[in-house]
């Protein structure tokens, strides 16, 4: 997916700034060395180029931008020119066999399809996040996995969601609205209590696409 030119002017400001000073720079740092308007427009942009795999940003992080190795490999390949002109890399792309039983054995039945991972990760609004903690096993997503979000506000009770909790805390749980104007993120886990928070003090972040999980020998 090439880049826009003002996205290629704040990626190339980014990296001059690390080699320069060997730390990301801050959003008003990039506002004011590109004389961009606002925050938002710096947030805008930000986001684009990490759904690009251009950067990496931590979590309500000051200074946490960082370049991403395909930047790295597109001007080691190509030079300055690189990440406005390539192409974006293809979607991995699978034979789907069949379904199988995870209950009582069913009669196999072979198929000639394929499953897209585009499906699931086409999308620049959607993004992976490594799940920590225990609080959504009875969900199935355990310690260890990788979700992957869309990028979104508009959710339903009973989505799961990414939610900032008051500025400071982003968590995984599922979303419901209360009669008094709170919200309700909700634990998979019975052994856990709900967080109960004012609507004003929730930022959703987006909301959960799927699961992945690796096995390892």
């Amino acid at each position: 997916m090439a880049l826009t030119r003002r996205q290629k002017e704040v990626l190339d400001f980014i990296s001059g700034f690390v080699q320069d000073k060997g730390y990301s720079p801050s959003y008003e740092e990039i506002a004011g060395g590109l004389s961009l308007a606002s925050l938002a427009t710096v947030h805008k942009h930000i986001e684009a180029l990490e759904a690009k795999h251009y950067l990496k940003r931590g979590f309500n992080q000051s200074r946490s931008i960082e370049i991403a190795p395909r930047f790295f490999e597109e001007q080691k390949r190509f030079g300055d020119r690189a990440v406005a002109t390539m192409p974006p890399p293809a979607m991995p792309v699978v034979p789907l066999l069949g379904r199988i039983a995870a209950g009582a054995p069913v009669e196999a039945v072979s198929g000639q399809a394929s499953l897209e991972f585009a499906d699931f990760a086409g999308d620049s609004e959607t993004y992976a996040l490594e799940v920590r903690g225990d609080s959504m096993i009875e969900d199935h997503i355990l310690n260890g996995d990788y979700v992957l979000i869309k990028r979104t506000r508009e959710v339903r009770d009973g989505d799961i969601v990414v939610a900032l909790v008051r500025g400071s805390e982003t968590t995984l749980k599922r979303f419901y609205r209360e009669a008094d104007g709170r919200a309700r993120l909700q634990p998979a886990n019975s052994s856990m209590e709900p967080i109960v928070v004012a609507l004003a003090d929730l930022d959703i972040q987006g909301k959960l696409l799927a699961v992945l999980r690796k096995y390892r020998n």
